[in-house]
């Protein structure tokens, strides 16, 4: 899977491997002079460089740390060999900030390329030393950080955020880094350009590095954002690429421990943790960290034989001492006994995360969906997965006046009230005729992704409308939907879309010959379409199949049997593929009766499904009754017209 790299992941296999410390801390320790800072301090020219010289003269660009790697090349180094000493296995690059949204606020965005470039060179001539003394192997991860805006609240794109990180990981590709970091990210919605970025950066340069991310959890339990640990985990593992989750900064080792717990429970992947000295104490105006050297070691070693953590390392505050201090503790330790490892390596060996059997799906704790805020499982206790219907063009008259109006705030309302009503996702259609449908999607996604707590449904026939959906939604999300009504071009790009950006799918059993009416048909169907999900490496979990709901108050004789063709073909293909998901638009099957007598065959029909495998069901969940709350009569009417028992032919 991966063209370089490799040995990185077969050290990983042996042992638990040692990141160095902060940079920050070591580059302030050595007091560098203000000129360092300033970029007549650089003894090269380029075009970028001056244009940025142009601008600002002499100027010092202070506390612009990166700028380092041009200016006092040697001191950086020396710093990178210094952790190696200290017992590091791997370092990262002085890039946390080298990308054109922080660089732009010391007004040089220019020069992202030669900051990254400058900086891959001086940690991989660091790492080629250090070997050169014992002969043991170091690693260089080439790392971004989060940057000063957050794409979630529009403070910056998404094309600035993957353009930038493009750019600055393929520059620390071709300057010969191990591996990829992207770490003390803030918003989900981040990591998922980053880590689009990073694959965007290994196409163009055709060299495929591993991957890992490390978030940051701050003291009130979630990211910045208010992301929980099980949301970034569910979107952070629809990309095989990454090879590690973990977290770093913000907080010490003992405010991290129930996130590494949560870790160690629920992710797929090895884990990687990067403490902090401890929480910050204010001293003369400066932060100061005081967690001790042998106090992190012991906090290492604690999270390796406890949670099988893998990777061990230090953020703010630490220094050489603190990661010599680790490495001999954790010395010889051995995290691939642990059981979480085991059930990794079990279902993934050789750190290949792509989905190529089925039943890989059973490796995932996180089998659902989430949004920025929180994870939603698929499979609900005592329950079926409820997602809400109104935010819907198609089908909701006060949702398609709302949008002609341009009434955010109340489309906004609308999502809400679905989500206190009890939905765990809500579908969203804005496809109205008349209207730009990308540009809306657009604009209401942006508001829900930052206001409404429960995971999308992106409810559209347009490609471009799709894509622009998943630039806009932190978490992971459901596309409905894909069919062979059209042959399979559109499915196939709709697919390669999920595997993009990270999305589970809702399939239609439609194919070129229209709606499958019959049983046999759309079990035909689904065997065809959970053939090529697999061939994109979705895990069978996040494909849900909908074996289609025709209205039983049409009269029409071809369709007075299809709720009991809708109940046998989801028996049947749940046994045929257990693993996957199925869902219906259960209000469908009343289309044409009047409201009282539609709620009545709407929770019939929709009981009837669930018995036999039904998981999910896009409903008005407030007008669906429990068989108890309905009138005996009513009840067996209902569900004498679902399995077309007419007992007027006795007569």
């Amino acid at each position: 899977m991966f063209s370089r790299g490799t040995e990185f992941l077969a050290t990983l296999q042996e042992r638990v491997m040692i990141w160095d410390g902060a940079m920050g801390t070591q580059i302030q320790n050595a007091a560098p002079p203000l000129s360092d800072f300033s970029l007549d301090a650089v003894p090269f020219d380029s075009a970028n460089l001056s244009i940025v010289r142009e601008r600002l003269g002499s100027v010092p660009l202070e506390g612009c740390n990166e700028l380092l790697c041009l200016t006092r090349p040697e001191l950086i180094q020396g710093i990178h060999e210094a952790y190696f000493a200290a017992g590091s296995d791997i370092v990262e690059t002085n890039t946390f900030g080298t990308t054109s949204i922080v660089m732009s606020e010391f007004d040089a965005p220019e020069i992202v390329e030669e900051l990254a470039r400058a900086a891959g060179r001086i940690a991989v001539a660091a790492a080629r030393s250090a070997e050169a003394k014992n002969g043991k192997r170091r690693y260089v991860a080439g790392a971004l950080g989060p940057g000063t805006k957050l794409v979630s609240l529009g403070q910056t794109t998404w094309d600035t955020l993957v353009e930038t990180y493009t750019l600055a990981f393929r520059c620390l590709i071709e300057e010969g880094v191990d591996v990829l970091l992207l770490e003390t990210l803030q918003d989900l919605l981040m990591v998922k350009a980053g880590l689009v970025a990073a694959r965007e950066a290994m196409e163009a340069t055709g060299v495929r590095l591993p991957v890992i991310v490390q978030v940051t959890m701050e003291q009130t339990g979630t990211m910045l954002l208010g992301s929980e640990m099980l949301a970034a985990i569910n979107m952070i593992e629809c990309f095989p690429e990454v090879v590690a989750i973990g977290m770093n900064c913000a907080t010490g080792p003992l405010e991290m421990m129930p996130h590494i717990r949560t870790l160690a429970q629920n992710s797929t992947r090895p884990l990687s943790v990067q403490p902090n000295a401890g929480l910050p104490v204010m001293e003369r105006g400066q932060a100061m960290y005081k967690l001790t050297p042998d106090e992190l070691a012991r906090y290492h070693r604690q999270f390796v034989e406890e949670f099988g953590v893998a990777l061990a390392g230090g953020c703010c505050g630490t220094t050489p001492a603190h990661i010599e201090a680790v490495a001999k503790a954790l010395n010889g330790a051995n995290h691939t006994a642990d059981v979480h490892w085991r059930r990794v390596q079990s279902h993934f060996p050789a750190f290949d995360f792509s989905i190529q059997q089925p039943e890989q799906s059973d490796a995932f704790a996180l089998r659902g969906c989430s949004s920025l805020y929180q994870f939603v499982p698929f499979e609900q206790d005592n329950s079926f997965l409820i997602v809400g219907e109104r935010t819907n063009a198609n089908g909701s008259k006060a949702f398609r006046e709302m949008l002609a109006a341009e009434n955010w705030d109340g489309l906004v309302e609308m999502a809400r009230e679905q989500e206190g009503e009890g939905s765990h996702m809500i579908d969203v259609c804005a496809a109205y005729v008349g209207r730009d449908e990308a540009r809306d999607m657009d604009r209401l996604l942006m508001l829900y992704n930052q206001h409404v707590t429960v995971p999308i449904m992106i409810d559209t026939t347009e490609l471009n409308v799709a894509e622009v959906a998943l630039r806009r939604l932190a978490g992971k999300p459901i596309i409905n939907s894909i069919n062979f009504e059209d042959g399979e071009t559109r499915t196939r790009r709709v697919l390669e879309l999920c595997r993009k950006y990270g999305a589970a799918v809702v399939a239609l059993t439609i194919d070129e010959q229209g709606m499958a009416k019959t049983v046999e048909d759309k079990i035909a169907i689904g065997e065809r379409i959970i053939a090529m999900t697999r061939e994109y490496g979705l895990p069978d979990h996040d494909v849900f199949f909908d074996c289609l709901t025709f209205t039983l108050a049409s009269g029409d004789e071809e369709f007075r049997a299809s709720g009991v063709a809708t109940i046998e073909a989801i028996r049947e293909l749940k046994a045929r593929i257990p693993r996957a998901h199925f869902i219906l638009g259960v209000s469908n099957v009343s289309f044409g009766l009047k409201p009282v007598a539609r709620a009545v065959l709407n929770s019939v029909f929709l009981d009837r499904c669930r018995e036999v495998g039904l998981d999910a069901a896009i409903v008005h969940f407030s007008k669906i009754r429990p068989e108890s709350q309905v009138p005996k009569e009513q009840w067996r009417v209902a569900d004498d017209l679902v399995f077309d028992r007419r007992e007027y032919e006795k007569v």
